[in-house]
């Protein structure tokens, strides 16, 4: 990405024809992907959800025991004990816990047709091995489409109804196009951020352009599901171009050697609330002192940073909260683990208390996290990462209605006494029975709608052949190393 000003200019020069030409000529650019979705019909009654437990997760909304929520088209309108609606359609939430859709702040969903194809990767460099140098450089803008659609046809089946979609892989704007195509399939609220690939050829003389045409093509409409960011590493230039177009900034940072770069970095002004910052390990203090200062936002990973030891392999909520930072949780990918929300919260969850329990004759000591900050960390601190606080991340009468609905008489279970406790200590992807995003239901008596699965799994198949072959990557079911052929 490092495109100095004259291949800037010449490139916005070179795409200025395909956006005079409006929309289809740009589109036109992106690889044919398969459809494996259906788009559900606008909604034209209202949605009265009836009789559950409301977790609002907002201190303006009460929490109630007992309640209904009522939407209008993409809106939260009321909630309340009870609401009388005629018209409305009416789902029985009753013996169902009614909770915001989780919030993924940091997920590199292009990797979604490799899930688990190396789960005893146990370092960051065996991670890259196997991903971006065996598989990435191959990727072609279809399998861009696919990855990004298992990914969030996964998330929102785990009942996430967000990520911030960390697309280090966008080799060409036919990719980026690929996967913005993906997630606007799936039906997800995404933040997408692509950025540069981290081994390969790349469109890198053109890029800067191509992202202004993106944004231009794909994010023009500031009422939908999908936002742009950019991807980008420690650098100025690229923040600059950033900032030109009015995105966020999203980096990977960690360890002492990024730490020492943030005291130029804050004195020139360069970081701001526009800035995230994910996994956020082994920093120094004068880092989160900094961090807090300037407002940038931060995510963490409980999985991922302790999976793969980045720095010290302590992730980085209890420094944050430490230093009066409240981060978003992320999954980060799929190469070794799940993709849900709910096993972050528990790994956060005993990695806290036993961090806690270590410190707890120390002048330091911490006292141990509760399940409301879990799943806080899950909804809305994550929406505040993302920079959608205000349409997502709580309930609240006059936010996007992005719902999930998680049916408590499943026998794992039942009964429920702590609302809070079933949801962050108990419940898992199987209880997700209904989710809404932006209004619609995506997911509905614990099944995804207007999914067409032998076609995904088709495409799926499709891609994998392909990205093995070219790697030279032979499938083992039971591998306890990743190997490609030399």
């Amino acid at each position: 990405m490092q495109s100095n000003r004259r291949q800037f200019l010449a490139s916005v020069v070179s795409t200025a024809a395909a956006l005079a030409a409006g929309p289809s000529a740009l589109a036109a650019t992106a690889s044919p992907a398969p459809r494996v979705t259906g788009k559900a019909a606008a909604r034209t009654r209202p949605l009265l959800l009836k009789g559950g437990t409301i977790l609002t997760m907002d201190p303006h909304q009460p929490d109630l025991p007992r309640g209904d929520i009522l939407i209008h088209g993409s809106t939260i309108t009321r909630i309340a004990e009870h609401i009388e609606a005629g018209n409305a359609e009416v789902i029985d939430a009753r013996g169902r816990i009614a909770i915001p859709g989780f919030v993924d702040t940091h997920r590199h969903a292009w990797e979604g047709q490799l899930r688990r194809i190396n789960p005893n990767s146990a370092d960051l460099g065996n991670y890259i091995a196997g991903t971006h140098q065996a598989f990435a450089p191959h990727y072609r803008p279809r399998d861009m489409y696919v990855g990004n659609l298992l990914t969030a046809l996964g998330a929102i089946d785990a009942g996430i109804t967000t990520v911030i979609d960390n697309s280090h892989n966008s080799r060409s704007l036919r990719h980026a196009l690929s996967a913005v195509d993906a997630l606007h399939d799936a039906g997800i609220r995404a933040v997408h951020a692509p950025g540069a690939p981290l081994v390969g050829k790349w469109d890198s003389a053109s890029w800067y352009a191509d992202l202004a045409a993106l944004q231009q093509e794909r994010f023009g409409n500031s009422g939908g599901l999908l936002t742009l960011a950019m991807m980008t590493s420690v650098d100025r230039e690229q923040w600059a171009v950033g900032r030109r177009l009015g995105i966020p900034l999203v980096t990977e940072f960690f360890g002492q050697e990024m730490s020492a770069q943030l005291p130029a970095l804050h004195r020139e002004g360069l970081l701001g609330p526009d800035n995230i910052f994910n996994h956020c390990t082994d920093l120094s203090e004068e880092a989160w002192q900094i961090l807090k200062a300037a407002g940038v936002q931060v995510n963490v990973c409980p999985r991922s940073d302790t999976h793969w030891g980045l720095g010290t392999g302590i992730f980085g909520y209890q420094a944050a909260i430490d230093h009066g930072i409240r981060p978003g949780f992320s999954v980060d990918n799929e190469s070794a683990y799940s993709g849900d929300m709910f096993a972050e919260m528990r790994a956060a969850l005993y990695l806290q208390r036993s961090s806690a329990l270590a410190r707890k004759t120390a002048s330091n000591a911490s006292a141990p996290v509760d399940m409301r900050a879990l799943l806080s960390a899950a909804t809305t601190d994550g929406s505040a990462v993302a920079r959608l606080s205000r349409q997502t991340g709580s309930l609240r009468e006059g936010k996007q209605a992005d719902i999930v609905l998680i049916n408590t008489n499943d026998i794992n279970l039942y009964p429920s006494n702590n609302a809070l406790g079933t949801v962050v200590g108990a419940a898992e992807r199987s209880n997700v029975e209904t989710v809404i995003i932006g209004g619609r239901i995506r997911k509905q008596h614990g099944k995804l709608l207007d999914l067409d699965m032998a076609a995904l799994q088709s495409a799926t198949q499709e891609s994998q052949a392909y990205l093995f072959k070219a790697a030279g990557f032979t499938p083992d079911a039971f591998a306890t190393q990743f190997q490609v052929r030399g």
